[in-house]
């Protein structure tokens, strides 16, 4: 599978001075799922991540609505950016993701990835987040076709595909995803998009090759990193061996 890399892109002052620090040359990217750290030793966690060669924070967000959980908001957003410079890669699994874009750009959100379920003028949403500064993503879930994002293609950095469904952390990851990743990879080379692949639900050491042999290019793991008996940095060490 040939290595896929993406452009960065950059954040107006009208929202703040954090930049993405996303490497436009680095193959392969790492997303570390903190819904899944320990938010006692929070920031001590991200370090670690920081420090073994995590490239981005991967930041779930769930409203109760889409999704039957709840997570967490730009007031948290604002203060993993204060912990970390890494890229805040944050995943929007709630309703109406439009009327709280600008709240999270402005806490530090580098990516904000938004689920074509829940976006009935998706095109316009995509570019309402760029023109925050934000890198633009959009969300498959494991039931919604590829067919259904095909149309956005041309504006989407991101296209994250999940490999399980949304809500809760430590799910098992779903074999019949790594079909849909190789037909948005398809679809992705056909129109010449540098756009990341992104990849989460169940992505270990068992589940990553399968998924980069499809095409994904960037993997958020969440218990694999976070859960790893060996600590944090083994399980970083572990995933990153793979690629």
């Amino acid at each position: 599978m040939a290595e896929h890399a993406a452009g960065a892109s950059h954040r107006p002052s009208s929202v703040g001075d954090f930049a993405h620090h996303t490497d436009p040359m680095k193959p392969y990217i790492i997303s570390s799922s903190i819904l899944s750290a320990d938010f006692l030793r929070l920031k001590e966690s991200i370090a670690v991540c920081e420090a073994t060669g995590v490239d981005w924070i991967h930041v779930d967000v769930m409203d109760g609505q889409f999704v039957p959980n709840i997570t967490m908001g730009p007031f948290l957003v604002e203060t993993f950016r204060r912990a970390t410079q890494l890229p805040l890669d944050v995943h929007l699994m709630i309703e109406k993701p439009e009327r709280y874009l600008e709240a999270f750009a402005k806490a530090g959100a580098s990516h904000l990835i938004v689920h074509v379920e829940t976006c009935p003028h998706l095109a316009d949403t995509l570019k309402q987040i760029k023109s925050l500064g934000c890198l633009a993503g959009v969300t498959l879930n494991p039931a919604t076709p590829v067919a259904a994002i095909e149309s956005v293609l041309p504006l989407a950095d991101i296209v994250l595909v999940l490999s399980v469904h949304p809500g809760f952390s430590g799910q098992t990851f779903m074999p019949e995803t790594v079909s849909k990743v190789a037909q948005v990879r398809k679809k992705l080379d056909e129109i010449h998009s540098s756009a990341y692949l992104e990849v989460d639900g169940g992505i270990s050491v068992e589940t990553l090759p399968l998924m980069k042999d499809a095409g994904a290019n960037a993997f958020v793991s969440a218990t694999a990193i976070f859960k790893n008996p060996k600590g944090i940095e083994a399980g970083v060490k572990s995933l990153r061996a793979l690629l």
